[in-house]
């Protein structure tokens, strides 16, 4: 029998959520390289598609960005090793810089009578934050990268899979005719966000190494990977991506030059993720601040690293999904940010 009452719906619906998210929770030894897998998949799609359109046959395509991927990984483990290295030999240097900076700033807090414990402040923020909340990341990246081969495997065949994928989705969902547009629009949708902002999150890496390689900052190359990383998390992602260079510079030369790197970040920041990305996103995939930094939190806890940095695309992929159906699109007004509702509900409106 039907279950008609709108109460009895809603309780059904969330306790299959737990069971599906207790069921992911166990097994997300696998289901994080797979996770990992379709999103490396997807932001690769685009360059295959552009290289198909000068005839480059698939199989050739899909090889070069298997390599690219791979190249990009050695670098990457490279550049993790050796900066760990570098900064363990440097660290007796790094805490004597700072103490010593904390020592002005002591000195200057009592003309004011207010006293403050320099060995307490410096215990609190020691040096070594800047590269234990990098590589604690990056390490939980590098138990998944373990896993390389089986997830490039899993890439290769999601990737030749990808041409014929949209078909077989309206097939499975009874409808051969494909009048069912809106599993185009989610498709297109997915595909144009992580695309668009994978291309974003590269020239922010790219300017933010770059500011930090002017500016004489140790391991500016290491804090380019995590402002690429994190540009995935908007809003707060900067934020993160920005404390340990801005803890490095004050360390290796001073108050003065640590605002010059805060000062390049949130420049950087500003122009990628207001003036740029918007301009190529378009409308309607805002998320609320709120939303945003409570994904992080759930994804973290339920994929570890890996669902922090996909934590925004999986809830942009579920809030895409919402928006398909009109059953469910009050469901994405309330992920969405008070600047995303208006042109929506506009939208919808001319819809009907």
């Amino acid at each position: 029998m039907p279950i008609q009452s709108p109460t009895a719906k809603a309780l059904l619906i969330f306790a299959s959520l737990i069971v599906i998210f207790a069921g992911i929770k166990a097994a997300s030894t696998i289901m994080v390289p797979f996770f990992l897998s379709g999103f490396i998949a997807i932001a690769c799609g685009p360059l295959i598609h552009w290289m198909s359109r000068y005839r480059v046959p698939r199989w050739l395509s899909i090889t070069l960005v298997i390599l690219l991927i791979v190249i990009f990984g050695f670098m990457l483990a490279g550049l993790v090793g050796q900066s760990m290295s570098e900064f363990k030999e440097n660290m007796p240097q790094y805490r004597e810089k700072l103490s010593g900076e904390f020592a002005w700033v002591v000195a200057q807090l009592q003309k004011f009578n207010i006293h403050v414990d320099k060995d307490l402040i410096v215990s609190y923020l020691d040096p070594g934050m800047a590269m234990s909340m990098a590589t604690n990341f990056l390490s939980g990246m590098g138990g998944v990268l373990s896993n390389l081969f089986l997830i490039l495997l899993t890439v290769i065949f999601m990737l030749f899979e990808a041409e014929g994928m949209p078909r077989r989705l309206h097939i499975a969902l009874a409808d051969p005719d494909m009048k069912m547009h809106h599993i185009d629009r989610f498709i297109q949708s997915v595909n144009s966000y992580l695309a668009i902002k994978t291309v974003v999150s590269i020239f922010t890496g790219l300017l933010a190494g770059t500011w930090l390689y002017f500016l004489g900052v140790d391991h500016y190359l290491l804090w380019a990977v995590l402002a690429f990383l994190f540009n995935y998390i908007p809003n707060i992602g900067s934020i993160i991506a920005a404390v340990p260079a801005v803890l490095m510079a004050l360390v290796q030369f001073g108050a003065g030059e640590a605002g010059l790197v805060a000062l390049g970040y949130v420049t950087i920041n500003t122009v990628m993720g207001n003036v740029i990305e918007p301009r190529f996103m378009g409308r309607g995939l805002g998320l609320s601040t709120l939303v945003v930094f409570l994904s992080l939190i759930f994804w973290g806890w339920l994929l570890g690293s890996v669902g922090m940095l996909l934590s925004v695309p999986l809830t942009m992929i579920v809030k895409i999904a919402l928006e398909s159906r009109e059953e469910s699109r009050w469901l994405a007004i309330l992920l969405s940010s008070d600047d995303d509702v208006k042109p929506t509900a506009k939208a919808n409106e001319a819809e009907s």
